[in-house]
């Protein structure tokens, strides 16, 4: 039984200069090619003792090996998608040996070139959206006909009224921000808002977008991401990148 096996990290259309010396990936391991009919697999050599089933499980765990792992594998991805249209695969896909890799070349050939047609000549560029909801509002005092508790309770009422009507207003912009973006991408998609622990901010996350954008109007995405900046609401442009959110191919691996 084999002790190493073939880590997987983005599917191209074959070309003659799309070799890339020098490179490195996870694990400081060199990157290389296996070619199959008119596809490219960017791939490693890996040790099983790091990439196999069981001690990956454990390092899935390993915030810091994560972190290096996930850092080496978009690095890979984002130096072959500057040369050329990319069809990434997740984190981790790990395959028993290169005749496996060739198997999935074949078996998904048409779909790999449907993903590649669909992305070239575009790119990804991230956009988020937060808003400050512990800001506080405008508020107006009138007389209580209660004592000090009622008036405490009218208080709260009014504080949670306005933190609910901050919250749909900038929900609302941050709508309408999607679906002006949406105008000038080919293809759009919102992921799940991140949290405070996992955006490293404070404020609420409204919006996490992605879209896929012709190279030719550039500009004009960026020109309108900025014409929608508002106060209130801080909008933060990521990119350009490999089109991760747009090539959905379920590609698990041998693992």
């Amino acid at each position: 039984m084999t002790d190493t096996a073939t880590y997987l990290y983005a599917v191209t259309r074959s070309e003659p200069s799309d070799e890339i010396e020098g490179l490195r990936g996870v694990a400081g391991t060199e990157v290389r090619t296996i070619a199959c009919e008119d596809l490219l697999a960017y791939v490693s050599t890996v040790s099983l003792d790091d990439f196999g089933a069981e001690p990956l499980r454990r390092s899935m765990e390993d915030l810091d090996w994560l972190g290096e792992t996930a850092g080496a594998h978009h690095h890979v991805v984002e130096e072959v998608a500057d040369r050329t249209p990319v069809a990434p695969v997740r984190l981790v896909t790990v395959y028993r040996g290169d005749d496996q890799v060739k198997a999935l070349l074949r078996d998904r050939h048409d779909d790999f070139v449907d993903v590649l047609s669909n992305v070239t000549g575009r790119r990804e560029w991230g956009v988020k959206a937060y808003v400050d909801l512990s800001a506080p509002g405008p508020t107006q005092t009138a007389p209580s006909l209660g004592g000090p508790g009622t008036a405490y309770l009218k208080r709260r009422q009014a504080g949670l009224r306005s933190r609910e009507d901050a919250w749909r207003q900038a929900a609302a912009h941050a709508e309408r921000l999607h679906e002006t973006l949406s105008s000038v991408a080919v293809a759009s998609h919102r992921h799940r808002a991140q949290d405070p622990e996992l955006s490293g901010r404070k404020e609420a996350m409204l919006l996490n977008g992605a879209y896929l954008v012709e190279s030719s109007r550039d500009d004009e995405f960026l020109k309108t991401v900025d014409d929608l900046r508002d106060r209130g609401v801080e909008i933060e442009l990521t990119g350009p990148w490999a089109p991760y959110s747009f090539t959905d191919l379920e590609v698990r691996g041998d693992g």
